[in-house]
């Protein structure tokens, strides 16, 4: 389909477009004119991703002058889709404009999913991939240089090949993951360095949040992105916590004692390279001098770390003079982690400000906040002059390093919070000191201040005013969009009580109340009965679903679910928890159907896609808040309320409905496509908590499914599910879309809805509209 938006021409890989979609795009227009940051709300299973691509390529090409698009997402199976979406649509325009357009379009992931070397890539922890990965390619720098002593080196094939290529060997093209990784393997060029080579080149590149939010990696991969590119956050609803996660630290016992060996370990190399090469300690001691720009220019792609926050205003200051020589640095780390040590032995709670924290440091050590704030800067020249291979060693010390620049730069939003017990039931002291941030826009404005135009969206942002002032900006556009339907292809029941009449809650007070339990239970037991195919149900925690399970288990309520479905379970581990995901499938694939109980905020809650037969029921347990007995986050809730006015019940609740909306929506992947979203607490059915639903899930809320029994929200669903199980004619979906007349139809008179001859032949699949 081909169709214009005031003057741009866009091209939609589909014949026919939904309202909703179209809408969407139009938002999106006026924010890039606008050149500012907006907020847009889509429903679940509307197509999203492609409407998106749609517009913002076509004005690409339209615009030659904004010419990349920086598209970041959560998961590695949601940039795989996106690039999916992105090879289908510039397939359409090469067939719609008769000629292949000059683009270059790929994604970018984390060396464990992208590499190919028959021994690195077998290990299954990334941090041991990156540490083996680097020694390799910084292995065949050195050997490049001819360095003494270096006859003995692994090296990578994959990355030496790629080196030797020289420029860019990755012809125009939309490349998927798997695309990626078969041109390296056809090739024998490393797909990870390559990817990362052309970022700078490509039209589009989609990658993770923490590429361009955690300043560590942002500096390494996204510093060359030019300003005027366009920046996209999709399923953006969490992102003001991965802000958060990505200025935070925590420091134990085993990471200082760990800092300590690595010092002792730099100490040696030192003084071993005083002895073979001093000129290289004089020409970095001259750099440092100079300045940090100028210390800057000897990075390439191998640097173990950069600065976490180094604001442009002192990049041109010479490092201070008391951490210029090596030797002094690391005597003045060993300083910093004594002092660490100490703080460690205590058998209480304390919380303390950054200021108040560098204090006591210079009133006890006399250490001055200046050379803290370079430390992360000074260890990363450090270990590039000693040329370091096994980085895996120095995790720990680089850790204390981001500490030392953190808590010295920053006076405000973040707080340091000791505590001498890992959790209030242990007995044994795991002192743990948590450097939280607690202010989300620290890690935005960055984004905000380089980028004009940024885009949020997501299936599950309401509030939308929340997060504007959460991280401190101005949507040009902000909107949320409702879901047009001609079959209530889903529906919201809020289930209040159960066939006892007894009030069910996950609230604290009656959460693990054997009334309540049992209730829940039975609740199960029938929509297991009812519900063909997948159900997938939710609890607010890991530990409330194991309270929940174990007294199902002893009221013998689990052997009564066993009778209907298979029963699978969520768990903290990750590879545990995808051998259950594939299980669950291959039982819903059976036809009997099974459960899988899962957590909110877990694994299963986010990005994961139950569609179809996967998922014909949500059952989200009680409300998902979070432990508001978090010093954490009393803290968080304690700036929020003192600097943006954000009270903590707010702040609380919408934190918890985001993540209840978040878990239902997984149930509908498409028009297509049906389901119940049962919400099971008394307190859904209080307005002040259903407003902070999205629009599009309240607007199939009736009067009628606010306050249902058991056995009134299983007669409902009965009715609904027989319904739906009807032959699907494809002319009932075909009313909620837009052909090319109807758009035209919309612009000549915006207020008048189209109306669609519901005799045109169509054809629709679970595929034809993403």
């Amino acid at each position: 389909m081909r169709f214009n938006i005031d003057e741009l021409p866009v091209l939609f890989p589909y014949q026919y477009i939904y309202p909703e979609q179209y809408a969407y795009m139009v938002d999106l227009k006026k924010s890039l004119d606008a050149r500012g940051p907006c907020m847009l709300e889509m429903p679940s299973g509307t197509g999203k991703t492609i409407s998106l691509l749609s517009l913002i390529i076509s004005y690409q090409l339209h615009y030659p002058e904004r010419r990349k698009l920086v598209y970041c997402s959560r998961t590695v199976p949601e940039i795989d889709k996106a690039l999916a979406e992105l090879k289908r649509l510039m397939v359409f325009r090469a067939q719609e404009l008769g000629e292949t357009e000059e683009f270059l379009g790929l994604g970018l992931t984390s060396r464990r999913n992208l590499c190919l070397h028959p021994v690195v890539s077998k290990e299954k922890k990334g941090r041991v991939v990156d540490a083996k990965c680097r020694n390799m390619t910084a292995s065949w720098v050195r050997h490049q240089a001819q360095k003494p002593g270096q006859t003995d080196i692994e090296l990578c094939n994959f990355y030496e090949r790629l080196e030797s290529a020289g420029g860019l060997p990755l012809p125009a093209g939309v490349y998927t993951l798997d695309d990626l990784r078969d041109y390296g393997r056809q090739h024998e060029y490393c797909p990870y360095y390559l990817a990362r080579r052309a970022i700078r080149l490509a039209n589009v590149v989609i990658y993770s949040y923490h590429y361009m939010l955690d300043p560590k990696v942002a500096d390494l991969v996204s510093k060359e992105l030019s300003r005027d590119a366009i920046v996209v956050f999709d399923e953006a609803h969490n992102i003001d916590n991965v802000c958060i996660e990505a200025l935070s630290l925590d420091i134990t016992r085993p990471v200082l004692e760990a800092s300590t060996r690595s010092a002792n370990l730099l100490s040696d190399k030192v003084r071993q390279i005083k002895e073979q090469d001093s000129e290289a300690l004089r020409d970095e001691y001259q750099r440092l001098v100079d300045g940090l720009r100028e210390a800057g220019l000897a990075r390439d792609e191998n640097a173990v770390m950069a600065n976490p926050v180094l604001p442009d205003d002192i990049l041109h200051e010479a490092v201070p003079g008391n951490i210029r020589r090596a030797e002094h640095f690391i005597a003045f780390l060993k300083r910093f982690i004594e002092y660490l040590k100490t703080r460690l032995r205590v058998m209480h709670v304390v919380a303390e400000t950054p200021a108040s924290f560098m204090q006591h440091l210079k009133d006890i050590t006399y250490i001055d906040s200046k050379p803290l704030r370079f430390c992360a800067e000074r260890l990363s020249s450090l270990i590039r002059t000693l040329e370091l291979n096994d980085l895996d060693e120095l995790t720990a010390l680089q850790r204390i390093a981001s500490f030392a620049t953190l808590v010295s730069t920053y006076d405000k939003g973040f707080r340091l919070i000791l505590e001498p017990f890992e959790s209030d039931a242990a007995t044994v002291p795991n002192p743990v000191l948590h450097f939280t941030c607690l202010d989300a826009s620290l890690a935005m404005q960055p984004v905000f201040q380089r980028f004009g135009s940024v885009v949020i969206t997501s299936g599950t942002l309401s509030p939308l005013n929340m997060y504007p002032k959460m991280l401190r900006f101005q949507p040009v556009v902000q909107s949320s969009f409702t879901m047009t339907l001609t079959r209530n292809c889903f529906l919201p029941l809020v289930v209040t009580k159960g066939s006892d009449q007894v009030a069910v809650s996950s609230k604290f007070e009656v959460r693990n109340d054997r009334a309540v339990v049992r209730n829940f239970g039975n609740m199960l037991i029938e929509f297991a009965k009812t519900v063909p195919d997948g159900i997938v149900a939710f609890f607010p925690s890991y530990l409330y679903m194991e309270a929940i399970v174990s007294m199902w288990n002893e009221m013998g309520l689990i052997k009564e679910v066993w009778k209907h479905k298979l029963l699978f379970v969520e768990t903290p581990d990750a590879a545990e928890t995808s051998l259950a995901l594939e299980n669950y499938r291959i039982a819903c694939n059976n036809g009997r159907g099974a459960i899988l109980l899962s957590v909110a905020r877990g694994k299963v809650s986010e990005g994961i896609d139950f569609d179809h037969n996967y998922g014909r029921a949500v059952l989200m347990f009680g409300i998902p808040y979070q432990y508001t007995e978090s010093r954490i986050l009393k803290a968080r809730l304690e700036f929020l309320r003192e600097n943006y006015q954000i009270r903590e019940n707010d702040f609380l609740t919408f934190d918890a409905m985001r993540h209840a909306a978040q878990c239902v929506g997984r149930v509908l992947r498409g028009k297509s496509d049906y389901g119940l979203m049962v919400f099971i607490d008394k307190r859904y059915a209080r307005r002040d908590k259903r407003d902070k639903l999205p629009k599009w899930i309240v607007q199939y809320m009736t009067d009628a499914t606010l306050n249902l029994s058991t056995d009134m929200s299983i007669s409902i669903s009965r009715k609904f599910l027989r319904s739906m199980a009807q032959p699907f004619d494809g002319n009932q979906i075909h009313t909620s879309l837009w052909s090319l007349e109807d758009i035209i139809q919309h612009q000549r008179a915006p207020t008048q809805q189209p109306t669609v001859e519901a005799s045109l032949p169509i054809s629709i699949s679970s595929q034809s509209v993403s």
